[in-house]
C-alpha cells in the first residue's frame, strides 16, 4: 500500500470520497463511526456501514436508525465463529495476556475484522475501506497492519489519525445533525465475547481514576453466591464442556463469562503502550478468558515435558507481541502459531475449579496423559528399588570387567 492510497485525515477522505464509488466503512454506533457516516454524508459515493458482530450485545434497531438517518446502508456480519476460531482458540493455547497482566481483546479482534472487511469489500465492489482509530487507541496500527497484511488494494485508513476532535466537538455536531443521545463524559468501551474493555473519561488518569460498578455486566454482583465447583473439559486443547455438560465453543464461552463473572472473578486493570511507548490505562472483565487460560496452563503443565513448556512460554511472548503491534498475518507469528498448537495435540484432560467471591482456587487436574504422581510414596519406594537394583547389577558389571582384565 503506497502513502498516496492511506486516509489519515479528513482532507485524506474528502479526496478520496471524491475519487471512489464505493466506500465501506467500519461501524460499531459509536461517537466516532456515527460522526463518520455525518462527514461521509455530504459526499457524493456511496457509503456502506459495515457492523462485525463479535457477540458485543448491539441493538441493530439503533446501528439502522442511524445508518438511515446520514443515508448509509448497514450491513452486518456474523464474525463470532471465525473470531472463536481463528483467534481465540489460539490465544488461550498461546495463554495471550498483557505482559502477564491481563487478557488480549482489540489484538484479537482487530485482524478478523479486517479480514471480514476486506472480503465485503470485494463483495461489494467497495475501493475504500475506512475505520475511525486514532493515535491514542493500538487499534490504529492493528487494523492499518491487518489492511496491508490482506493486501487490500484501495484507500484504507482513518481520518482521525491527523485530524483530532474531542469526544464533546462531535457529539455537538451530531447533535446538529439530529442524532442525539450519546454521553458527552463518561468511559468508551469495546466489546466482544471474549473481553469488555473500557478506557478514557473517567479512566483517563492512572494516578487518579474513577470507576464506576455501572459498566460491569458479566462481573456485576447482587448478592453472595455460595461456594460452587466447576469443571472445565479440554479435548486435544480445545475446551468442550461445562460441569460435564458439551458445548460448542461460543456458547461454552458466553456460559462461563456469566456463571464464573457472577462471583466477580475476572476484573482486570492495567496499563498498556501505544506505538510510540506512551501508555494508557485500561479496565476489562474477562471470566472466561480467566479460566480457560488458567486452566489450559494446569493441564498442560500437567501434560507436557517441562523443558517443552519452557520453550513454548518464551514462543507465547512473541506470539503475543505480534499480535499486539499489528502483525497478525505476518510470519513470525504464524511460526510460532506452528509450534504452539503442535502442543495443544497433547493436551486433553479436566481441570476443576472452586468458585468463590472474587477467587477461583484450583481443586483438580485431571489429564487423559498425565506426567504427574498421584503416590508419592509409592513412587519413592517403587523408584529407590528400580535405581538400587539397577545400580548393584552395575556394580556387578563393572566388577566382572576388572576381574576379567585381571586375567
Amino acid at each position: 500500500m503506497t502513502r498516496s492510497m492511506k486516509v489519515r485525515s479528513l482532507e485524506d477522505l474528502a479526496f478520496v470520497a471524491d475519487r471512489t464509488r464505493h466506500i465501506l466503512t467500519l461501524f460499531s454506533g459509536g461517537v466516532d463511526s456515527s460522526y463518520l457516516l455525518h462527514v461521509l454524508s455530504r459526499a457524493h459515493c456511496k457509503v456502506t456501514a459495515l457492523v462485525i458482530d463479535l457477540d458485543e450485545g448491539s441493538d441493530y434497531a439503533e446501528l439502522e436508525r442511524i445508518t438511515n438517518l446520514f443515508g448509509a446502508e448497514l450491513r452486518i456480519v456474523d464474525g463470532r465463529s471465525a473470531f472463536v476460531e481463528e483467534a481465540v482458540l489460539p490465544a488461550i493455547h498461546a495463554n495471550a495476556q498483557y505482559l502477564g497482566i491481563y487478557p488480549i481483546s482489540s489484538s484479537l479482534s482487530r485482524p478478523i475484522i479486517a479480514k471480514l472487511a476486506v472480503e465485503a469489500a470485494a463483495m461489494l465492489g467497495c475501493d475504500a475501506i475506512v475505520h475511525t482509530a486514532n493515535q491514542s487507541q493500538n487499534s490504529l496500527r492493528r487494523l492499518n497492519g491487518a489492511l496491508k497484511q490482506l493486501g487490500f488494494q484501495g484507500y484504507c485508513g482513518s481520518p482521525y489519525e491527523y485530524s483530532a476532535f474531542s469526544r464533546e466537538e462531535k457529539i455537538e455536531a451530531l447533535c446538529a445533525a439530529g442524532l442525539e443521545g450519546f454521553q458527552s463524559r463518561g468511559t468508551s468501551g469495546d466489546a466482544n465475547l471474549w473481553v469488555r474493555e473500557y478506557e478514557s473519561g473517567s479512566l483517563d488518569n492512572p494516578e487518579d481514576f474513577v470507576l464506576s460498578e455501572d459498566i460491569y455486566k458479566w462481573t456485576s454482583m447482587d448478592q453472595l453466591r455460595p461456594y460452587e465447583k466447576l469443571a472445565i473439559r479440554f479435548e486435544r486443547g480445545r475446551p468442550v464442556a461445562l460441569n460435564d455438560q458439551l458445548l460448542p465453543l461460543i456458547d461454552l464461552i458466553a456460559k462461563l463469562n456469566h456463571y464464573a463473572g457472577s462471583y466477580q472473578v475476572g476484573r482486570f486493570s492495567g496499563l498498556e503502550h501505544l506505538e510510540g511507548g506512551e501508555k494508557v490505562f485500561e479496565v476489562r472483565e474477562a471470566p472466561a478468558a480467566m479460566l480457560l487460560m488458567q486452566g489450559y496452563r494446569h493441564l498442560e503443565t500437567a501434560t507436557l515435558d517441562a523443558e517443552l513448556i519452557r520453550e513454548k512460554i518464551s514462543l507465547e511472548q512473541i506470539w503475543v507481541r505480534e499480535a499486539i503491534e499489528g502483525r497478525w498475518f505476518g510470519g513470525l507469528r504464524a511460526a510460532a502459531s506452528s509450534f504452539i498448537e503442535e502442543t495443544a495435540r497433547q493436551v486433553t484432560g479436566t481441570v476443576t475449579f472452586r468458585l468463590r467471591a472474587g477467587c477461583a482456587d484450583l481443586a483438580c487436574v485431571k489429564a487423559e496423559a498425565p506426567a504427574y504422581l498421584t503416590d508419592r510414596d509409592a513412587w519413592e519406594k517403587s523408584i529407590a528399588h528400580e535405581r538400587g537394583t539397577r545400580n548393584l547389577r552395575d556394580q556387578h558389571v563393572d566388577l566382572s570387567l576388572c576381574q576379567a582384565r585381571s586375567a
